[in-house]
């Protein structure tokens, strides 16, 4: 049972009925401004062919007044892949939910979740958990617009209230408009005094509360996201929760990534890095003559080889602006030869 497949099953149907192993949500990458863009989910879905993948958050403002297709365009082979959206009007976000089934995506997910200044001036984000009514109105508009799953990115309290009775009502307000996917960071978000990056580090995790929510909603499902650095605490968390988001690890050390997918699901092969060198050298080689420069589309990769001898190296020479300002494939190769040849210098 797969997330393209069941469309209308998903709306209509508790989300319980389907088995852990086959939900979507099991492992999936979080949206990342600046980071999860088309090139970063080429690459991530290599290493993880069954995970979902999210879009960078994508305010309605940007569809409705911008470059629809600058911020929609995808590759076919990046699905599963969930459109995150970020608004608070329930008309702008069915507009933009129909926008985002039109253009082929699996799922709309509303970010609730956010902490930054930038959104809270847009009344989105985080700070929407004050406002359950508003939410479940929003999640109703564009439950009622497409035939997609609509899921919801929250938090579990705004700043320093870390009372159960906070989240609990959120969700169940949501509930009750008809959501049945909750991705939970297990923190909360603290709206002032504390930048983006500190409300992913400071406020302290509880993961107990998102086992709490999951025994009260049984048949909803609940991703947990949120300090899940290690791949084997990756493992056992998708396993005691209906699956976990990994978010800055994936960008770090997408490499996690790879072995949280082969854990996941041992049957299920996964490239070697060579043979993900000459997909990549291939897709550069494609994007390039559409325009788009060679340091976007190497930049997730960064990370692959980290922790191994010869890493310092390959991401010396595909960080090298001198080198990637000649566009050219062969240096994914060149890389990743240096890479080999160091590794094996005794």
């Amino acid at each position: 049972m797969t997330i393209v497949e069941n469309k209308q099953q998903e709306k209509l149907a508790p989300v319980g009925l389907y088995a852990r192993a086959d939900a979507p949500w099991r492992l999936s990458v979080a949206p990342m401004i600046d980071v999860t863009d088309r090139h970063c989910r080429f690459f991530h879905r290599l290493l993880a062919p069954k995970a979902l993948l999210y879009t960078e958050m994508v305010t309605t403002g940007a569809l409705i007044h911008g470059d629809i297709a600058r911020h929609l365009r995808f590759n076919e082979e990046e699905h599963p892949l969930a459109l995150q959206l970020g608004g608070s009007d329930p008309r702008e976000l069915a507009h933009c939910a129909r926008l985002g089934q039109e253009w082929g995506y699996d799922e709309i997910n509303l970010n609730c979740g956010c902490p930054s200044e930038r959104v809270q001036k847009g009344a989105f984000g985080a700070c929407l958990m004050a406002e359950p009514q508003l939410v479940a109105d929003c999640i109703k508009a564009m439950q009622d617009a497409v035939n997609l799953p609509v899921t919801v990115k929250h938090r579990l309290g705004l700043d320093y209230d870390t009372s159960y009775g906070f989240v609990r009502d959120f969700v169940g307000k949501i509930y009750d408009a008809g959501c049945r996917v909750f991705v939970s960071h297990a923190r909360n978000a603290v709206l002032k005094g504390l930048s983006p990056k500190d409300n992913r580090e400071i406020p302290p995790l509880r993961y107990d509360v998102v086992a709490k929510l999951r025994q009260d909603f049984p048949d909803a499902l609940f991703v947990l996201n949120g300090g899940l650095k290690e791949v084997q605490q990756m493992y056992l968390m998708a396993n005691e929760f209906d699956g976990v988001m990994i978010g800055r690890a994936a960008w770090h050390d997408p490499y996690l990534l790879r072995e949280a997918s082969q854990l996941l699901w041992p049957d299920v092969a996964v490239p070697s890095n060579e043979t993900i060198v000459e997909i990549m050298m291939a897709y550069i080689a494609k994007e390039r003559l559409t325009g788009v420069p060679m340091r976007l589309t190497v930049r997730a990769m960064l990370g692959l080889v980290n922790g191994q001898k010869g890493s310092r190296l390959w991401r010396r020479t595909l960080s090298d602006h001198r080198l990637l300002a000649a566009n050219d494939p062969a240096l994914l190769m060149q890389a990743f030869a240096q890479l080999v040849n160091s590794q094996t210098v005794v």
